[in-house]
């Protein structure tokens, strides 16, 4: 929620007292920038630049370090241009961040996407399919590719024949053959309404006898596998496969604190409550709890403070 009263002027002013002088006030920073929505984090930025002369994230950089850097420093990006760092990020230098590339192109609108590419293509002056494609290989890429052109179906319609003669497809291109036809999961899963792959999901179940996640299982494995997987979940629940994202970003040894921060900073002006309802119900623990057993110090404090726990 929009911070009510805003006033950019007494923000931009507090930030500034916060890191004037010896030492930086650290709480007085997350105070003001993770109680506020970006658009506004964006005025404050402005306000401090017409006040002081100076670039809001230039000075927060130089007064913090580690994760709560990072953490601030996304906090106050445009969105879009978040995105398309994290993208560069996922394609660019030696191995590719698969995981992310899944995360973005399977939970975001066409809309969306869209705005991420035109992003894209004023900061690092390239495009992002190119980049997706020089990038990734075999199915996945087309899988990337598909998704990065922005073209699904979103009108919410939905048409139970063509729902059947989907699901009869699916079958036939996986189990009811040898082999698996690839091309037959990447043309619906890509192209359809949620509504409307919802419908073909049940439709796939009541003639086949089990889940369409159990036949991508039994007929993918990889970076495909766990692209087609992730369109599924979010097409099924959205806040649900965050929940797992979040999850997977702190079980286990170290924290893929990367993800956990893309996570949080994208997602906590949309669906933030209901991730937290499904993360418990997913895992019997609070989101905050758990972040608060995973990481420490300020760092902490901002995170807990952007999903409303702090």
């Amino acid at each position: 929620m929009p911070a009510d009263p805003f006033d950019p002027r007494a923000d931009a002013e507090v930030l500034r007292r916060a890191m004037k002088g010896f030492g930086t006030d650290e709480k007085a920073i997350i105070n003001v920038l993770a109680r506020r929505t970006n658009a506004q984090r964006l005025e404050i930025a402005v306000q401090f630049k017409t006040m002081y002369g100076k670039d809001l994230i230039k000075d927060l950089k130089s007064e913090l370090s580690g994760r709560l850097e990072d953490l601030i420093v996304a906090l106050m990006t445009p969105l879009p241009q978040y995105y398309a760092r994290e993208l560069s990020n996922a394609v660019r230098g030696i191995g590719t961040d698969e995981d992310c590339l899944i995360e973005v192109f399977c939970t975001l609108s066409n809309h969306e996407i869209m705005t991420i590419r035109n992003a894209y293509q004023t900061t690092y002056g390239s495009s992002l399919e190119k980049d997706l494609r020089g990038d990734t290989g075999g199915h996945f890429k087309r899988l990337m590719t598909s998704l990065c052109i922005a073209g699904r179906d979103e009108s919410g319609v939905v048409n139970q024949s063509q729902a059947a003669a989907d699901a009869q497809q699916l079958l036939n291109a996986g189990v009811l053959q040898w082999g698996t036809d690839e091309s037959v999961f990447n043309m619906i899963l890509c192209s359809r309404n949620y509504n409307q792959l919802r419908l073909t999901f049940d439709e796939y179940h009541r003639i086949s006898g089990h889940d369409i996640e159990q036949a991508i299982k039994g007929e993918f494995s990889g970076d495909i596998e766990q692209g087609l997987l992730a369109i599924v979940r979010a097409v099924r629940n959205l806040p649900g496969f965050f929940a797992k994202r979040l999850y997977q970003s702190m079980v286990g040894l170290g924290t893929n604190d990367s993800q956990l921060i893309r996570i949080i900073v994208t997602r906590s002006e949309i669906d933030m409550g209901d991730i937290k309802r499904e993360y418990i119900a997913m895992y019997g623990k609070d989101l905050g709890a758990a972040i608060a057993d995973d990481v420490s110090g300020d760092y902490k404090k901002c995170l807990l403070a952007l999903i409303g726990a702090y």
